[in-house]
């Protein structure tokens, strides 16, 4: 299992969720992202697309103008 930290800042809507998207193919199941932005959409996006995708998340924090949401790689093999 691996902690990868995803650096979205500067980024807006829909970047960071397609950057999650494209870091969460290169990972296996069991990997950890932490996906760290400025855009506070980032919030609910990130969440909504783990829950479409069956992805986990641990953690969601927010400070300083920043956004931290951190979430579990879940991957069914077919």
């Amino acid at each position: 299992m691996t902690t990868e930290i995803l650096n979205t800042r500067r980024l807006l809507c829909p970047l960071p969720v397609i950057r999650t998207q494209d870091k969460v193919k290169q990972l296996m199941s069991g990997d950890i992202v932490e996906v760290v932005g400025t855009d506070p959409g980032l919030m609910q996006d990130i969440p909504a697309w783990c829950r479409i995708n069956g992805h986990k998340v641990l953690d969601l924090r927010s400070g300083d103008y920043e956004y931290t949401v951190v979430l579990e790689v879940v991957k069914v093999d077919i």
